[in-house]
């Protein structure tokens, strides 16, 4: 004989819905690239010594940079070399800034051994043509500022004033005009020194 089932006929309340899930924090919004005001010790001692000739002094991507004038450049080299012990120059290059700004930024890639610290210097000259755009040369306090002074006269057009031996290093002598430089006609390019040395009429 089957035995009654005790709970085949109890009523069962159907089970209350999960409370919804609460909305998912927003993630923190991120922080737009480029460039952010920058201020620490160097940059303080820098202002300290060479008051106005310090311009901005920025972060970027953990690259600290500020802006020197053209004429305080050795002063500010020396000092750096000197008692910050920014004992090598990793590089030393140009950038263009062709229009209505219309001037060059020197910049110079310092390091420092004994501190694991890296500094980027950007100089602002004038662009007033070539052979006419002029900065001031470091190679008398860093060796390795001769050829890469050279590279920049070479595909800038920049003088750099108390360079040795100012002169193209990667293109011939004879030509003429600055690839790298805005203005440069890139499609032209130097046809009297190919005609001449080349025989052909065209460098494309």
């Amino acid at each position: 004989r089957r035995k009654p089932n005790p709970t085949c006929c109890v009523f069962k309340p159907p089970a209350k819905p999960a409370p919804p899930k609460p909305p998912a924090a927003k993630p923190p919004p991120k922080e737009k690239p480029g460039p952010k005001p920058h201020d620490d010790d160097l940059i303080r001692r820098l202002r300290a010594r060479f008051s106005d000739s310090v311009g901005e002094s920025t972060i970027d991507r953990g690259q600290v940079i500020v802006v020197i004038e053209a004429v305080k450049l050795i002063e500010v080299c020396e000092y750096l070399q000197e008692d910050e012990k920014f004992d090598y120059l990793a590089d030393l290059t140009a950038v263009h800034r062709y229009g209505e700004e219309n001037r060059f930024e020197v910049i110079l890639n310092l390091y420092s051994m004994e501190h694991n610290q890296s500094l980027r210097l950007k100089v602002l000259v004038p662009d007033e043509g070539p052979g006419q755009a002029k900065c001031p040369s470091v190679s008398g306090l860093w060796g390795v500022a001769n050829w890469l002074e050279r590279e920049c006269y070479d595909m800038f057009g920049i003088v750099f004033e108390g360079h040795p031996n100012l002169q193209r290093i990667l293109l011939p002598v004879e030509w003429q005009g600055h690839p790298l430089r805005k203005d440069y006609d890139i499609l032209k390019q130097d046809d009297r020194w190919v005609q001449e040395n080349l025989g052909i009429e065209s460098g494309q």
